[in-house]
């Protein structure tokens, strides 16, 4: 699976956000703490207001907060806004794929991709980001001896 730098970055702005509470934090404190190009940061702020997972309000005093709760906002919230569905196989969703009899097991293959990428994206939220306390099973898995190495 690929996490294109729009994701990642919209996730660390995110965090940094849940670690700000209910303070506003303007697009150039964020960028500047997590090194993200301010320019990028301001897109990357509007496609998440528009999501409904930040507001943004005007003026000195102004700035960006999470929409809701950091506890409420799943790191797959964020890949979706940014990315769209978090697994889907030449633009269309795994179930509604058409395989020749010989390779019908494959539809199955990434609707199972699919469900292990939500049972981790879908567990962690932002809230478990900003305690650097990830849910156990997450934990578990990038523990795991072979976890850290590229294949």
């Amino acid at each position: 699976m690929r996490i294109s730098a729009k994701a990642d970055y919209a996730v660390r702005a995110a965090v940094e956000l849940a670690l700000a509470g209910d303070a506003p934090l303007s697009a150039e404190a964020v960028a500047t703490a997590q090194e993200i190009p301010v320019y990028f940061l301001k897109k990357i702020f509007n496609d998440m207001r528009i999501a409904n997972l930040v507001t943004a309000t005007r003026g000195r005093d102004g700035g960006h907060r999470l929409a809701r709760p950091a506890s409420q906002i799943s790191v797959a919230d964020i890949m979706r806004a940014m990315e769209g569905p978090l697994a889907d196989v030449r633009g269309e969703a795994p179930e509604n794929l058409k395989y020749m009899e010989s390779t019908e097991a494959l539809q199955d293959v990434w609707i199972a991709l699919r469900a292990n990428v939500r049972s981790v994206l879908e567990t962690v939220t932002l809230q478990h980001l900003a305690d650097q306390q990830l849910p156990r099973r997450v934990a578990s898995l990038a523990a795991k001896d072979d976890a850290r190495f590229r294949r």
